[in-house]
């Protein structure tokens, strides 16, 4: 059996796809299903077995002989909660806990970390463990990331493999359940499919055009690709970015969502809300040769084939990978 929390999100149901495609039918699913709106994400998948998450940590113990590989990919992610206790509940001990019982069975294991926690990228956006203690997460989610990080690599005892994935800006099917967190191109295509245009963020840095804050836009397909690989590589244990590696323009991704929707660009520029305007991150970049030198050998979607994709095949019709 594979198990994978956090089972009904995002990146997670398009694992699951992915898994099925690959023959992989034995399926544990771990999360808190109450939410309606993720249910369609599942729908017509090969799942044996439902998991509520508060039941994991049991269930594992229990069932561990049977279980070949751990992807701990459910956190909560909402950048905006201040409250530092959530996190820690959700983020940083319970998977400290997945982390102990994994290692006690040695099971193999891939995590999501986030590169939240390279903050506004003073530090740089190198994955190299030596530099991972200097980074300056910006909000409480990031520092729960942050600190498992930090948490890992201090362990003297870990399952036979792990690795701890930093997600980069990650976009595509299966994310219609986020709401505000949802990717710059959801929103993108909704508002201009509801207006006919769209509106950005200001730039409030001096150097740097309305548009041209950047981000390493990397979508879902090659994040799963990425896990699916990991699966069966199973050595090098360590903490490896996740993104495509090419840091883009906001200008160029509503640009390009213009496009594959077949309309003429029409953008308008919004001050940043003062409330993030402090956090708010104008460029991020992952550097990508750590993954590349353990011998990942599959190249990234570019922007503009990974958009043509999202539009064309799920958003244009309202459908699940």
């Amino acid at each position: 059996m594979i198990v994978i929390t956090g089972a009904a999100g995002f990146i997670p149901s398009c694992l699951i796809t992915k898994l099925n495609q690959e023959g992989y039918k034995a399926i544990v699913a771990v999360d808190d299903f109450s939410n309606p709106a993720k249910k369609p994400n599942l729908e017509g998948k090969s799942i044996v077995a439902f998991i509520d998450r508060k039941e994991f940590h049991f269930w594992l113990k229990i069932n561990a002989i049977e279980v070949e590989f751990v992807f701990h990919l459910g956190a909560r992610t909402d950048t905006t909660e201040q409250s530092v206790a959530i996190f820690d509940e959700l983020n940083l001990n319970y998977s400290k806990e997945v982390w102990r019982i994994c290692t006690e069975f040695q099971i193999p294991l891939v995590y999501a970390s986030s590169a939240a926690t390279y903050g506004d990228g003073a530090m740089g956006y190198s994955d190299d463990h030596s530099g991972i203690p200097a980074l300056k997460p910006l909000n409480p989610y990031a520092h729960s990331k942050q600190d498992f990080d930090l948490w890992v690599l201090e362990q003297k005892k870990a399952p036979f493999f792990w690795a701890g994935l930093k997600f980069f800006n990650v976009y595509g099917p299966n994310e219609y359940h986020k709401g505000k967190m949802a990717s710059v191109i959801f929103h993108s295509y909704q508002q201009i499919k509801a207006t006919g245009k769209m509106k950005l963020f200001q730039s409030h840095k001096e150097g740097i055009a309305h548009g041209h804050q950047m981000r390493d836009f990397v979508y879902v397909k090659d994040v799963v690709e990425v896990c699916y690989w990991l699966m069966h590589h199973r050595k090098n244990s360590a903490i490896y970015n996740l993104g495509s590696g090419t840091a883009r323009t906001f200008l160029d991704l509503v640009s390009q969502t213009f496009l594959a929707m077949g309309k003429e660009p029409e953008i308008e520029f919004v001050p940043t809300p003062i409330e993030i305007r402090d956090s708010y991150q104008y460029f991020t970049e992952a550097e990508m040769s750590k993954l590349m030198a353990v011998g990942y050998p599959h190249s990234f979607h570019t922007l503009e084939e990974g958009v043509q994709d999202y539009v064309a095949n799920f958003l244009e019709y309202g459908s699940y990978f």
